[in-house]
């Protein structure tokens, strides 16, 4: 239990934690993106990646099935399952392919396949929160976006 002095101790180191973290975000940081912001991102350069052409067959009938035909109850769980196989094909691709070509060695391989698997993890439950609520014209937002990253 606290005693009052070391309470008001307490609350008083916790504002200048707060005021520091507030004060050292950069200015540019808290303005609100704009318009023109956004559409300069889709134009500018980017990063891809390769993946099989079953992930992408599937990709295509997901994204195609949502388009042309009236929502289902599964729908949510179907783009969820899509996006974390994407996830995990990104993944692989961006990170664990290169520490591959580099050899470094099986140890190091496997730490990195653990830590980028915990990852996948976590960005395909927070996704998956989200995916499963959307209605069907915010499905169809995510699959446009989807389709937008795909190279043709």
């Amino acid at each position: 239990m606290l005693t009052p002095a070391k309470s008001s101790t307490k609350q008083a180191a916790t504002a200048v934690v707060k005021t520091a973290a507030r004060d050292s975000v950069p200015v540019s940081a808290k303005r609100p993106r704009t318009a023109k912001a956004k559409a300069t991102t889709s134009s500018g350069p980017s990063l891809r990646f390769y993946h099989s052409k079953a992930l992408r067959d599937k990709t295509n009938t997901v994204l195609s099935a949502l388009a042309t035909r009236p929502i289902q109850s599964n729908d949510g769980e179907t783009v969820a399952d899509l996006v974390t196989e994407l996830v995990e094909a990104g993944m692989d691709y961006y990170f664990l392919k290169a520490l591959k070509e580099a050899h470094v060695g099986f140890v190091a391989e496997q730490s990195a396949r653990l830590g980028i698997s915990g990852a996948v993890k976590l960005i395909s439950s927070v996704s998956r929160k989200f995916i499963t609520r959307m209605d069907q014209a915010q499905l169809r937002v995510v699959a446009t976006h989807i389709r937008s990253l795909a190279l043709t």
